[in-house]
């Protein structure tokens, strides 16, 4: 089914034992992203301390890639600069699961996207000036 379908083991992996499941209360910042066309919809919780990514949590609704990809968002921005995280592509995201099949490209893109979103608004919340 794996090979069928185009899934490397590192998404399977991420789509059977996902990392960061949740929500955060009160997080530093919020995205939200979805889809419509496919369907597939993403949340993603920061919690920041010294503009560093201190924890992360998503939820998904959608596709074994979706799910994929969303654990793997988070662990790529856990512990990083806001500014670094900010700057996370959908490639990445894909290399590091050692590919995804072109017609799932969109689910990286996604992921990425509901961090970047996270990434602002806790910037917007934090402008003092």
């Amino acid at each position: 089914m794996m090979a069928g379908v185009g899934y490397s083991k590192k998404v399977m992996e991420h789509f059977m034992n996902p990392r960061n499941v949740g929500v955060l209360e009160n997080p530093d910042g919020y995205g939200k992203v979805g889809n419509p066309i496919c369907g597939d919809v993403m949340e993603i919780f920061i919690k920041v301390k010294d503009d560093i990514i201190t924890d992360i949590k998503f939820k998904t609704f959608g596709c074994g890639s979706a799910i994929a990809t969303s654990s793997m968002v988070t662990e790529l921005a856990k512990g990083k600069h806001v500014d670094e995280a900010i700057k996370l592509t959908r490639n990445d995201v894909a290399d590091e699961l050692d590919g995804l099949p072109p017609q799932k490209m969109h689910c990286s893109n996604l992921a990425a996207d509901a961090l970047h979103e996270a990434i602002k608004d806790y910037k917007s919340r934090n402008m003092k000036k």
